[in-house]
């Protein structure tokens, strides 16, 4: 039934569940194995979610509660979907997808970051994705070489894996 049948409470309702999709990061959907499995556990927690408001009863309320799952629910989906996983680093002289690795800025402060994928980042925690201007600043450099970002200096001091 066309929602322009049913009480105003209902089309103001529906029109206030249905959420834009999540935005899907443009290039490669690049992930390390901890990555890939924390995009299925958070698909399966979509999915449990969605699952129990689709149990609601009440349709008004189920459609306000399925809104945040099932925009999650199709996020998770394409992002399994499309995932790459990319093996552990095995060499330690260059920093590329999964390495970690402290630099000490032109200020002297030293930091350390593990490149990872974009779902998977979180600076505060230690982790920055493949696609940020820091990552791509230190991808392919070595211990000891110089990486540019914006206009400050990063010298790489250990590279782990």
């Amino acid at each position: 039934m066309s929602v322009a049948f049913t009480k105003e409470e209902s089309a103001e309702t529906a029109a206030e569940s249905v959420l834009p999709d999540r935005p899907i990061p443009p290039g490669l959907n690049l992930v390390t194995e901890s990555g890939l499995k924390a995009l299925h556990t958070q698909l399966e927690s979509a999915r449990a979610a969605l699952e129990a408001a689709n149990a609601i009863e009440d349709i008004n309320e189920r459609r306000r509660q399925s809104a945040v799952p099932l925009r999650d629910f199709r996020y998770f989906t394409e992002r399994v979907r499309s995932a790459q996983l990319i093996a552990a680093p095995t060499d330690p002289s260059k920093v590329t997808f999964g390495s970690q690795v402290t630099f000490t800025r032109d200020d002297g402060r030293e930091e350390t970051y593990r490149i990872v994928g974009e779902d998977e980042a979180d600076p505060k925690s230690g982790t920055v994705s493949h696609a940020s201007p820091i990552a791509q600043s230190l991808l392919g450099k070595s211990v000891g070489d110089i990486a540019t970002l914006g206009n400050h200096d990063l010298e790489i001091i250990d590279i782990k894996l």
